[in-house]
């Protein structure tokens, strides 16, 4: 019998050919210019290779001078026109689709990258990393009006090099999250206030993607289910966000939540023990997020087992389940899972075992950790779980330099 998780996903602009959905994760395998690479390029042939129905780049910038991280690939203009083709082209190849997420940092662009980053107000980042960024600079309206447009092209330039879709992103504390959180939007007029005015710079931005790719062209939304930071980015405002993308046309919508001051997006942190035996983090959301719209839901974080992803499926709540991780340390997960050879994973722990060094560099440990496995993959190498803590981050460092000993998220 097939399971539900191998049907297709039929909507009014695009079909995935099943329910399996590669989320979004930052491969920084840009160049210095923070054009793709052949890298890139061959690490999503491989994940083609794997199965999923659609495969969700990582955070693709609209502004070389707005980065996230170094190694960012940013598109504003059709000057690598050629590998985007390519990349898309490979993307694609097995009847799968292939999605750019596109975003801008705001002020969650370090120090080492932005002498002044921008928000919607001269609020800086709090909490643990607050030593990492500058102190922001209020956008001007002008200004606010210009990153529109470069969403808007961004997306164009995707669509011509043959990618199937876009998606915003517009969680996780950047520049569209920190519009709609009164926390981080203290703005008097039109762009901030109330949640409709709040909301305002994410419907532009998908108004302006719908005019420049045209009303056939799949275009999804990355939300935060909340912030988890009081005084932030409620569930309430949420659902009431949900409502306003759904009436609006968005194609497909996926649930994360919090930020880098509060970042529960990093699977584990402040989950109760009754979400983690479902699996997926924001399924409970989803619950009731289904109930308003009509849109296809995909939630991201949690997924391990092969069971717990259908019974995800069949609850009706989602219509894909988001993979991120497991599919860094298995490629081949959907295809596994279709053919009943895949063994639920045990995700590997990331130490040096020298306690001062796991405190002291705590999460860079293991994003450089999943990025070395980003560089084997690209390489033509399959993922090595017993990867040692510093083989990969000599890998990070022979990439991005001195940079990679410092923190960067």
């Amino acid at each position: 019998m097939m399971k539900k998780l191998e049907t297709k996903l039929e909507t009014k602009n695009f079909m995935s050919k099943n329910r399996f959905y590669k989320a979004s994760m930052s491969e920084t395998l840009g160049n210095r210019y923070n054009s793709p690479t052949k890298n890139i390029v061959n690490l999503y042939s491989r994940w083609s290779n794997g199965g999923s129905g659609i495969l969700m780049t990582g955070n693709v910038m609209v502004d070389r001078n707005a980065l996230g991280e170094p190694g960012n690939i940013v598109i504003e203009d059709e000057r690598d026109i050629t590998l985007l083709k390519n990349w898309a082209k490979v993307g694609t190849q097995n009847n799968n689709h292939l999605w750019m997420q596109i975003n801008h940092p705001g002020k969650q662009s370090p120090k080492n990258l932005s002498k002044e980053p921008v928000a919607p107000s001269s609020i800086p980042v709090g909490g643990n990393l607050s030593n990492v960024f500058n102190h922001p600079r209020a956008l001007k309206h002008d200004e606010i009006l210009g990153i529109i447009k470069r969403f808007g092209n961004t997306a164009y330039i995707a669509k011509n090099a043959g990618f199937t879709g876009v998606q915003i992103h517009a969680a996780h504390g950047y520049l569209i999250n920190q519009f709609l959180s009164p926390y981080h939007n203290k703005r008097n007029d039109a762009w901030g206030g109330s949640l409709e005015n709040r909301m305002r710079f994410l419907m532009e931005v998908y108004h302006e993607i719908r005019r420049r790719t045209g009303e056939k062209f799949p275009i999804a939304v990355k939300l935060n289910s909340a912030d988890f930071q009081r005084g932030g980015f409620t569930e309430e405002d949420s659902m009431k966000v949900l409502k306003a993308i759904d009436k609006a046309g968005i194609d497909l919508i996926e649930i994360s939540g919090g930020n880098y001051e509060n970042p529960v997006m990093f699977e584990g942190s402040n989950i109760r023990e009754s979400t983690k035996k479902r699996e997926a983090y924001f399924l409970d959301y989803a619950d009731k997020a289904r109930k308003l719209v009509n849109t296809p839901i995909v939630v991201t974080g949690g997924f391990r087992s092969a069971e717990g992803m259908e019974a995800a499926i069949n609850s009706g709540s989602i219509d894909m389940v988001g993979i991120a991780k497991p599919l860094v340390i298995n490629p081949d997960l959907p295809n596994q899972i279709i053919n009943g050879t895949y063994i639920t994973p045990d995700l590997p722990r990331i130490t040096t075992n020298v306690k001062f060094i796991d405190k002291k560099l705590g999460s860079m440990l293991e994003l450089s950790w999943y990025e070395a496995q980003f560089y084997l993959m690209a390489h033509g190498k399959n993922p090595n779980l017993k990867l040692n803590i510093w083989r990969a981050l000599w890998i990070s460092f022979k990439k991005n330099g001195i940079i990679s000993f410092t923190k960067r998220r």
